[in-house]
């Protein structure tokens, strides 16, 4: 590195990068690559996180099972067997150069309260400070639906914002994101860089799912997980996994054009065709090899860490729906908590202090919903109420709770500390 500035990075490593599709067979060689790269990254001064998939692959290749199973039961058990042993492939890949590694099992459940946030954040914290490497993965002996992150791309984009890295590396089959899948459209062109994830992707198809048959995610997973990750403040690459050494040419040259990228970021139009020429040429002319590069979101507009919490760590159990004057109010720069006066309606059922999706609607003149405006969700909210409650207070002004209810608990639906919107 020109001027041994150090860095925070995640690296991502999906099921296909680490287990051969066919065979089930793990991929020591590009394993020995990964660990052999994050100790250089290490003796460059980087702290790195590893975001692991692999466990049920690993399992199933274990148990002599040719197909995952369909029944949770059966999978949980297959990633009791899995886990175990790819922690230990990773032991014994580091234990060669010394390094001490951590594993790290998470379900959302993990976070969904601000304290275990907190401690999460801060065990990750300790254990880079300790100069241990973290091996993160989903809990997936004990994860159901209702806590799962879903797949790794996003828990990697979790645990970057966890610990504010500088970099998330999302490594796969592929060297970048390109417009189709150039499996099987050979007019399928790459997309090199993306200023602003907030204005799209047109032209792009992502819709071909999974890579592999060991998989769970796909290119389309890997882009919600740049979004979670920019708005955070972590600038995020698609690179291919095979090649893990170009994470050094990467950083490297992402350190040297970072001025461009503001420029670029502030006057982005969407012209992604003379964007993608032009860093293509820059590739070229300082021979870093094809990859994807999702600019992050500037200190005055990525998301701070309740923020985050609250949009991407928790689970929504309903809505609510307030005006546009609630919503100018909520989220003006010296932003008001919401109060029940701005509410309009409310949608399924919840307790206090649930999380619930934010929507801007529109009242009749009657006060009531006007079922012919399309709803837009803004954000989320921590409530301090119930929907029975809120249903009974909605649209009245605060000093009227009391009467209505016989209590007060407080004159907000909810703090402006527990109000999140995502950037914009």
């Amino acid at each position: 590195m020109t001027d041994r500035k150090t860095y925070t990075i995640v690296i991502k490593l999906g099921s296909s990068s680490l287990v051969d599709e066919k065979t089930k067979e793990p991929k020591l060689a590009t394993m020995s690559l990964i660990v052999e790269t994050v100790i250089r990254l290490k003796r460059e001064g980087h702290h790195v996180i590893i975001v692991s998939s692999g466990g049920i692959a690993i399992g199933l290749r274990t148990l002599n099972l040719e197909k995952r199973p369909k029944h949770l039961a059966e999978v949980q058990a297959i990633a009791a067997v899995g886990q175990g042993r790819l922690i230990g492939r990773w032991d014994m890949l580091f234990g060669q150069f010394g390094q001490r590694i951590a594993q790290i099992l998470l379900t959302r459940n993990d976070i969904l309260d601000w304290t275990q946030f907190k401690n999460a954040q801060n065990t990750l914290t300790e254990l880079l400070k300790m100069g241990v490497v973290p091996i993160v993965n989903e809990n997936d002996t004990l994860s159901v639906s209702e806590i799962q992150f879903g797949d790794n791309d996003t828990l990697s984009a979790i645990t970057a914002a966890l610990v504010g890295a500088d970099y998330l590396f999302l490594l796969t089959d592929v060297d970048c994101l390109y417009t189709d899948n150039p499996r099987t459209n050979p007019e399928a062109s790459p997309i090199l860089i993306v200023p602003d994830l907030s204005k799209g992707l047109p032209g792009v198809n992502t819709s071909s799912g999974s890579g592999s048959d060991v998989g769970t995610g796909g290119m389309k997973t890997k882009i919600v997980a740049a979004d979670l990750a920019t708005n955070a403040g972590v600038h995020t690459i698609i690179m291919k996994s095979s090649e893990p050494a170009n994470i050094f040419k990467i950083v490297e040259y992402m350190q040297s054009v970072d001025s461009q990228d503001a420029i670029l970021k502030s006057n982005y139009n969407l012209d992604l065709k003379a964007i993608q020429k032009d860093e293509l040429t820059r590739l070229r002319d300082n021979n870093v090899p094809l990859f994807t590069k999702f600019i992050a979101n500037d200190t005055k507009h990525h998301l701070k860490n309740r923020e985050f919490w609250i949009l991407h760590g928790l689970v929504t159990k309903g809505a609510l729906i307030i005006d546009e004057g609630a919503y100018q109010a909520c989220t003006r720069k010296n932003k008001a908590g919401l109060l029940p006066a701005g509410i309009i309606d409310v949608e399924d059922t919840f307790h206090d202090l649930e999380c619930v999706e934010l929507k801007v609607g529109k009242r009749l003149k009657n006060g009531e919903l006007d079922t012919s405006y399309p709803l837009k969700v803004v954000g989320r909210a921590r409530c301090n109420y119930s929907s029975l409650e809120i249903s009974k207070i909605k649209g009245l002004q605060s000093s009227e709770i009391e009467n209505v209810l016989g209590y007060s608990v407080s004159e907000y639906i909810a703090f402006r500390e527990n109000l999140a919107f995502p950037p914009h």
